[in-house]
């Protein structure tokens, strides 16, 4: 059905050249060869496709086999994104996660063997995770010599284990102070090893930031391919039923199952500060005049003296950034800058 819907939407994408495919969310490494085969196969017929593209599979410690390595390198495959987590036993578990500590080192060491371009996520902000403990994290996650980190605050989502636990007293809330904290710790230890902090949650040593993110972040067009996928095509965004039988029984009689919604100028230009602000290149009144009008660029400067004033943004090089002081509070300053009615 993937590969269904990647030739009932070929057209979506006239004359443009395809630099990132993504395989997230679910576990895309239960994927076997066959399937890989056909799906690059499906995408390569149907779409120009860059030859030096960036193509990226997230996979858990717990499914990278030496096997499924081999198959992976044998594709089109040349990113992995690793949902490590935490090097930790207590958190893993605090977390339920399915792979413990030394599958999670192991899983890593295997990997550089296949992959040079190899990113990991790691979770700070976890109930009773120590400073200590934090920078030991990113201390075993340096040594391991990998060239981007994606790192996350623990959020607890409603009707989850953890939510339960944490209503019944039994594992403590989430500490915003001690995120912060963990957050500071994570940007002072990872520029000081020659990381680029190029997006709140990102790290990436130089030419090996992840493109296929950076292109969310900067406005990109983008297709979304199965159930839930989301796409955005510079003035409509869309999204694919989340029911997967649904999705199934549609693609079938050719039929796209997908809501579309057509962005506003408010739409495009809240979304470009939230963004943009997340990123290292900050944002551009001079591009929110061009793009969007005076009235916004009027809006914008004057939404955002007040932080300037307090230090947690900063004019540079003629764009707005947020601040090390206002780094981890960047969504609520960008809401801020939004306009609502």
């Amino acid at each position: 059905m993937l590969c269904k819907e990647l030739e009932l939407r070929k057209y979506e994408l006239p004359g443009h050249k395809v630099q990132t495919i993504y395989f997230g969310g679910g576990t895309p490494s239960l994927l076997s060869s066959e399937e890989l085969k056909q799906i690059f196969d499906t995408i390569y017929s149907n779409y120009k496709v860059a030859e030096d593209a960036e193509v990226t599979l997230e996979a858990n410690p717990d499914d990278l086999s030496g096997e499924k390595l081999e198959v992976l390198k044998a594709s089109k495959i040349n990113r992995l994104s690793i949902g490590v987590q935490s090097f930790f036993e207590e958190d893993l578990k605090l977390m339920n996660r399915a792979h413990n500590a030394s599958e999670a080192l192991e899983s890593i060491q295997m990997t550089k063997e296949y992959f040079d371009n190899i990113s990991i996520d790691l979770i700070y902000g976890i109930p009773d995770m120590s400073e200590e403990r934090w920078k030991k994290n990113i201390e075993i996650a340096l040594e391991l010599g990998l060239p981007h980190f994606s790192c996350y605050a623990l959020t607890v989502e409603p009707n989850t284990a953890l939510k339960k636990f944490i209503d019944k007293g039994i594992i403590k809330p989430v500490d915003d102070e001690a995120a912060k904290a963990h957050f500071e710790i994570l940007i002072l230890t990872l520029k000081k090893a020659g990381f680029v902090h190029y997006e709140f949650s990102n790290f990436g040593k130089p030419d090996y930031f992840s493109q296929n993110n950076t292109a969310y972040w900067t406005g990109k067009s983008y297709l979304g391919i199965g159930p839930s996928a989301h796409s955005y095509d510079g003035e409509t965004r869309k999204w694919n039923i989340n029911n997967n039988t649904l999705y199934i029984k549609s693609i079938q009689k050719g039929i796209i199952p997908a809501e579309e919604e057509t962005l506003s100028a408010k739409d495009k230009y809240n979304e470009y500060v939230m963004t943009h602000l997340r990123t290292m290149w900050g944002v551009s009144p001079e591009e929110v005049r061009e793009r969007f009008g005076v009235v916004f660029q009027e809006y914008l400067l004057e939404q955002a003296k007040q932080y300037l004033n307090e230090g947690f943004l900063k004019m540079e090089l003629g764009n707005l950034h947020v601040t090390e002081k206002g780094k981890f509070l960047s969504d609520g300053i960008a809401a801020d800058l939004f306009l609502v009615e």
